[in-house]
């Protein structure tokens, strides 16, 4: 093509040598915004808020005591709009304008300077709002998956506080650390759309909740067996459709790697629920609905971290190991540890997140990745290394952090409801509402 362009301007003698500055010029210039991955990232967007409310809402609703429905559903929505709210005063800011290694600028709080055609340099074919917001519904969905860990047991006025905190010292940073200029990235850590930022993130954050809360009144001994698992179904069905636009709209347009994003992750999906079916089928006996639907999940979590790099059949293995491991954690680890992770936020997403990670770094491939990204089976086997570091720090962080501000909260206004709460219910006692 190169050679033709030439012939074609020799032809035009001193007007193509005139025209050649200005053919320059054009292909220096920055990329437009473009309508296409415009109207892609708005769908996607809108998809992966569907992913909290009502998808995420529903899954968890469901799984709880009737006493405590409203209770679950009631995080998920406060924690979207609280999430909202920090995210366009200051967590944004700190999470994707220019600053250090360790944390950004301030450029952005309050959105200030965000003209309607202004582009973050991580996504220049789109208007920087559109970018903010799709951002943001990451921001929203992380906290929101720790409540699964503690759900019926702490205070409201706690939760709201532990997410401000959580959303400020926990998730902003490392979502810089990875995606927004941070160390992490430098690392050569992959992570396509929050395998460390979102899973591994949330499913620890959980596991600490869950330690330091303390079991559930009559964990062992009451029935505490999932009210409603049609409103599961539905949610994880939501979810299922909404991580189309987490996974796929990671590839901040309507791109190749979008296509390929979407297609494996419909497949590692529906592995990892038949793996997870399978596996709960031979060892208790009977398929649950609770079982594939977590399992589904797991497929979802653990295949985040690796949409953008690997093809079909890896999407495929990762699906089916995730499904198996999943299962394991969620029951046989959680038993024989002994936490209460009420709805599994760290069996499903600590555990998935981590498993996805380690294998993005094994079965990631040039040809889908491309720069270089590759993994293991591409003949890269320090990748699988790089993608452990960044796991390992991601854990360290949120452990540590969020155990300081569970226990600053703790000392300051209590972070559990009372014994005669819990027993009769946080729906009543934290809402004053019930179901009927």
């Amino acid at each position: 093509m190169k050679r033709k362009l030439s012939s074609a301007l020799a032809g035009l003698g001193a007007a193509g040598t005139l025209l050649l500055p200005v053919m320059a010029f054009a292909a220096d210039e920055k990329p437009k915004l473009d309508t296409g991955d415009t109207a892609w990232m708005l769908t996607s967007t809108a998809l992966v808020l569907m992913m909290t409310v009502p998808g995420l809402a529903l899954f968890y609703g469901g799984m709880v005591r009737k006493k405590n429905v409203l209770a679950t559903v009631m995080q998920s929505f406060a924690i979207t709009c609280l999430v909202t709210v920090l995210w366009m005063v200051l967590t944004y800011s700190l999470a994707f304008t220019p600053g250090n290694a360790i944390i950004g600028g301030l450029g952005r709080m309050f959105l200030s300077g965000m003209a309607l055609d202004a582009v973050n340099d991580l996504a220049k074919t789109i208007p920087e709002s559109v970018f903010m917001t799709f951002q943001m519904t990451f921001a929203i969905i992380t906290p929101a998956l720790i409540a699964g860990a503690f759900a019926e047991r702490m205070k409201f006025s706690a939760l709201m506080w532990f997410m401000t905190l959580w959303a400020i010292f926990v998730y902003a940073p490392i979502a810089h650390w990875v995606w927004g200029g941070g160390f992490l990235g430098d690392w050569g850590v992959l992570d396509y759309a929050g395998g460390t930022v979102v899973h591994i993130n949330a499913g620890v954050a959980g596991l600490v909740c869950a330690l330091v809360l303390g079991k559930r009144k009559g964990y062992g001994t009451d029935n505490m067996a999932p009210h409603n698992l049609v409103l599961s179904v539905i949610g994880a069905s939501l979810l299922w459709v909404g991580w189309f636009g987490f996974n796929a709209g990671s590839a901040v347009g309507a791109s190749t790697n979008a296509g390929m994003a979407m297609a494996v992750t419909q497949i590692a999906t529906a592995a990892a629920a038949l793996a997870w079916m399978f596996a709960e089928w031979m060892s208790r006996g009977k398929p649950s609905v609770l079982g594939i639907i977590s399992g589904a999940v797991a497929g979802l979590v653990a295949i985040t971290p690796a949409s953008g790099f690997v093809n079909p059949v890896g999407g495929l293995v990762i699906g089916i190991v995730a499904g198996v491991i999943c299962f394991w954690s969620a029951t046989s680890l959680k038993k024989a540890l002994g936490y209460d992770d009420s709805l599994d936020a760290f069996g499903v997403h600590g555990v998935g997140g981590f498993v996805g990670a380690i294998l993005t770094g094994v079965f990631a491939v040039e040809a889908v990745g491309g720069d270089g990204k590759k993994g293991l089976i591409d003949g890269n086997a320090g990748q699988v290394l790089t993608q452990l570091w960044g796991s390992l720090v991601t854990i360290a962080w949120c452990a540590v952090a969020t155990f300081i501000i569970l226990k600053i909260i703790d000392a300051m206004i209590g972070l559990r409801v009372t014994a005669e709460e819990e027993v009769e219910g946080l729906d009543i006692n934290l809402h004053g509402e019930t179901v009927h």
